[in-house]
């Protein structure tokens, strides 16, 4: 029988919009990847060409969420959790071990392990890392459209010099935090 590790990641904890998101996956040991890195010391090219890679290697892997609402009612932190725990519950394959990148693990129905800077030096955490910041590039670039003039596409959320100057000009839409300072 063959056990089974979920590496699981987040995005989003610091911007003053969007979800968070997070992803979970479990690679195919006979289908090692290369190239997986930090999502963040990777390029767009990078992430964009590495995403499809990613889902056709993994045994299994899945997304999961928390919107505003549930940052603005929880706080960030747990909000991640949430969105890491539904990423796991979501897998078509339970894992025995889940492996978190950073200090915190969500209640999940395997063992958990947490581990800084798991997304360096964790395949499967470096893989749900770029799966969790392309979903949510990509939705921020969509926000983008429907909300013209916040800049969402080039700063993805963040609290960018021009993202703040957009809130000042037009106050906030429904994705911004408004438990967050802006």
């Amino acid at each position: 029988m063959l056990i089974y590790t979920a590496g699981v990641d987040e995005v989003g904890r610091g911007p003053l919009a969007g979800p968070v998101v997070a992803a979970a996956v479990i690679l195919d040991p006979a289908k090692p990847l290369q190239h997986l890195a930090d999502s963040k010391q990777l390029t767009e090219k990078q992430r964009e060409a590495l995403f499809p890679l990613i889902q056709k290697a993994a045994l299994s892997w899945a997304i999961g969420r928390a919107e505003v609402a549930e940052i603005d009612q929880l706080n960030i932190l747990q909000a991640s959790l949430l969105a890491m725990q539904r990423a796991v519950q979501a897998l078509s394959i339970k894992p025995a071990l889940a492996l978190f990148d950073g200090l915190y693990c969500p209640k999940v129905d395997c063992e958990t392990q947490a581990i800084v800077k798991g997304d360096q030096t964790i395949a499967a955490i470096s893989a749900a890392s770029i799966l969790a910041k392309v979903i949510r590039d990509r939705e921020m670039r969509e926000l983008d459209v429907q909300y013209p003039g916040y800049g969402f596409a080039l700063h993805k959320g963040y609290g960018t010099v021009l993202h703040k100057a957009a809130l000042q000009r037009l106050g906030p839409c429904i994705h911004h935090r408004r438990s967050f300072r802006w």
